[in-house]
């Protein structure tokens, strides 16, 4: 018997070497770890879910860097296999004020995750599943994974969150509307930052919750930056604003955080709106700080600071 999780999320994990220098100068580099769904989980877990992962690394330094770091955090990583591939690595540097990224994630250890790695009775110990589109994209194998624990998960009843985030994929259109096709009849919440959709050719929160409903999907989550963050379902919806003062140092996995603190509140049965200012508060945190998971807060640290904002 599995342990009841409230979350499990599928993806990609990687290695994040970062510097508050720019790539060029830079001397030495903070080893830490990224990944979009990775990011989901840790935000969640910080936030007090139970979250589970699945992936695949190698079975190396690197590796086992990654295991340990799980096992600290509490992450479930009982289900993460390995693989011949090389994990993948990420450089992060400050230039002017701007991040610089350099991703090496060419035939990583994620791209062999295959249906025959995935164990149903795992996948049902969880309350909720997520993944987003950039697995879908890593290759036929995690694109079947992403559709198939999507269909399992909602025929057993759990929640499936999916994030579209096609932007930094190679993606053609038409191939990106094909992958959102295969999965959009098993999403009960959607996830969105405007300046990542490519689906639905709007900035506009109020068009995109109607082209959603168009969709049958009738819960979102939508962060237009520098703006605000709006949550929908079917007769509510919510917003908060994004204060205008907001100086992100990093943008850097600014969107998962966001999603996992939202998912992990609903959870614990918070209402649309308290969740959706807990996720805004813990966004403001992660986006003041370098690096796309090291800068996630804990819980009580977003609390006091809720306070300060909400009262």
């Amino acid at each position: 018997m599995y342990e009841n999780l409230d979350i499990i999320t599928i993806g990609e994990s990687l290695i994040e070497l970062s510097s508050d220098k720019s790539l060029s100068s830079a001397e030495t580099f903070t080893k830490y770890y990224g990944g979009d769904t990775l990011a989901v989980a840790i935000s969640a877990l910080r936030s007090g879910s139970k979250v589970g992962y699945i992936t695949k690394v190698k079975n190396d330094g690197f590796g086992q860097y990654l295991l340990d770091c799980w096992q600290s955090e509490g992450l479930d990583s009982g289900q993460v296999r390995f693989s011949d591939f090389q994990n993948g690595i990420y450089f992060t540097g400050q230039n002017n004020n701007k991040v610089e990224m350099q991703f090496y994630r060419k035939k990583t250890a994620a791209t062999t995750l295959s249906i025959d790695d995935i164990d149903f009775n795992y996948i049902k110990s969880a309350k909720y599943i997520f993944a987003t589109a950039f697995v879908q994209s890593l290759s036929l194998g995690c694109r079947e994974v992403v559709k198939e624990t999507f269909k399992f998960a909602k025929e057993n009843g759990l929640h499936v969150g999916y994030y579209p985030n096609f932007r930094h994929t190679d993606l053609l259109i038409d191939e990106a509307k094909e992958m959102f096709e295969e999965v959009k009849d098993y999403i009960d919440t959607i996830f969105i930052n405007t300046k990542d959709d490519i689906l639905f050719e709007t900035e506009s929160p109020d068009n995109l919750i109607a082209k959603l409903a168009d969709n049958q999907i009738e819960k979102a989550l939508i962060i237009k930056n520098n703006e605000g963050i709006w949550a929908s379902n079917r007769t509510e919806v919510s917003f908060v604003k994004i204060p205008e003062d907001f100086n992100p140092v990093d943008l850097t996995g600014y969107t998962s955080a966001i999603i996992g603190a939202y998912i992990s509140s609903r959870i614990k049965g918070e209402s649309q709106s308290d969740s959706l200012k807990y996720a805004n508060i813990l966004g403001l945190i992660q986006a003041g700080k370098t690096g796309a998971i090291r800068s996630i807060p804990h819980k009580k640290d977003v609390v006091n600071m809720m306070d300060k904002y909400y009262g």
